[in-house]
C-alpha cells in the first residue's frame, strides 16, 4: 500500500524533471561566466570570433618574426622579453579591437540597428543581427574589460559607438554597445548592468538610454530601456529602473523601480552656488559664494584662537 506521503513526494519528483527538462540548456549553448557577466555563448556565432582571433594571431607572428630578425644580440633578446610579451598582449587587445570594429560596420551596412519592439522569431532579422552584434560585443569588450589599463574599456565602448565621454568610467559593469549617450563625468558602478536592449517574453525591446553629466549609477543596479537620468542624479546601488523611465536632475533615486529619495545637496553647492532655503517662505534662493581657500583658512585659524 502507498500512503498519502509517498504519493506527494511521486508528485514533488515528478514536477521537478518537468522543470529540469524545460530548463535544460540548448546543445548549442555553452557557459562562459567572467566578471563582466558574459554568458551563454551561441556556438553558432563563434564563426565570427574565428577570423578575429586568426588575423590577429598573424600580427603576433609576423611581430616575433621581426623581434627575432632584428635584434641580434641573444642578452638583448632575453633582456627584454618580458616587455615584449606585454607588447604582445597589447597587441591582441587592439588588434581583436579593430578587427572586431570592421565585423560590427560590415553587420551593420547589411543591416542597420534600429529602436522599436521586435517579435523573438528565426525569419525576423531585427532579431538575429542584434543576436550577432551581441556576441561580437562579449569578444572584444571581455578583452578590453581584462586590460590593466583603466581607460581601455571606455576607450572600448566608444569605439564601438557608445556617445561616452573619455572622463567617465564603468567599472566591471555590463553596458550594451548601441543606443547609448554618457555624458562627462558619470560612474557607473560595479556589477550594474545597462541594458538599452532586452528580451520580454517573446518580445525584443530596443530603446535609447541617456545619462547626462555627472550622474552617477550605483553598483548591482539595472536600468532599463529607455532610461534617460538627469544631471548630477544618483541612482542608489541594488536599484532598478522600469522601461522608459525619465529621472529628474539633481536627486537621488533608490528602489525597484526608483522613485525619489532626497535632493542631491552637494549639486547644489557646485561651482561656487549655494542654495538656501526659507522654511517659513516656502521658497528656495541662490547666494552666490566665492571660493577662496586662503582666507577660509585664515578665518579658521582666528576662530580657533
Amino acid at each position: 500500500m502507498i500512503n498519502r506521503d509517498q504519493y506527494k513526494r511521486r508528485d514533488l519528483n515528478s514536477k521537478l524533471l518537468e522543470i529540469l527538462e524545460v530548463g535544460k540548456k540548448s546543445e548549442f549553448e555553452i557557459d562562459f561566466v567572467t566578471t563582466s557577466a558574459i554568458n551563454k555563448i551561441d556556438l553558432r556565432f563563434l564563426i565570427l570570433y574565428i577570423p578575429i582571433i586568426w588575423i590577429t594571431f598573424f600580427i603576433i607572428v609576423a611581430f616575433w618574426y621581426n623581434y627575432i630578425l632584428f635584434i641580434q644580440n641573444i642578452f638583448v633578446k632575453i633582456i627584454l622579453i618580458p616587455i615584449a610579451i606585454l607588447i604582445n598582449f597589447f597587441i591582441i587587445a587592439f588588434g581583436i579591437a579593430v578587427f572586431g570594429k570592421l565585423f560590427l560596420i560590415i553587420l551593420n551596412l547589411i543591416h542597420k540597428p534600429k529602436q522599436g519592439v521586435f517579435k523573438i522569431e528565426k525569419d525576423n532579422k531585427d532579431y538575429q543581427f542584434w543576436r550577432l552584434r551581441i556576441q561580437l560585443k562579449k569578444l572584444v569588450l571581455w578583452v578590453m574589460n581584462n586590460n590593466p589599463l583603466p581607460w581601455i574599456d571606455t576607450w572600448g565602448f566608444k569605439w564601438f559607438g557608445v556617445q561616452v565621454h573619455l572622463s567617465s568610467h564603468m567599472f566591471d559593469s555590463w553596458v550594451d554597445i548601441e543606443f547609448i549617450e554618457i555624458g562627462r563625468k558619470v560612474t557607473v558602478g560595479q556589477g550594474a548592468v545597462v541594458m538599452s536592449s532586452m528580451i520580454l517574453g517573446k518580445y525584443l525591446i530596443i530603446k535609447k538610454i541617456r545619462f547626462e553629466d555627472y550622474t552617477v549609477i550605483g553598483g548591482v543596479s539595472n536600468i532599463a530601456p529607455g532610461t534617460e537620468v538627469g544631471k548630477e542624479t544618483i541612482i542608489g546601488a541594488f536599484s532598478t529602473t522600469h522601461y522608459n523611465q525619465k529621472l529628474d536632475h539633481g536627486w537621488v533615486y533608490f528602489g525597484n523601480p526608483v522613485s525619489k529619495l532626497k535632493p542631491n545637496k552637494y549639486a547644489e553647492e557646485r561651482n561656487g552656488f549655494i542654495h538656501k532655503k526659507d522654511v517659513d517662505e516656502n521658497r528656495k534662493y541662490k547666494v552666490i559664494k566665492e571660493i577662496n581657500i586662503d582666507q577660509d583658512i585664515t578665518d579658521t585659524e582666528e576662530n580657533n584662537k
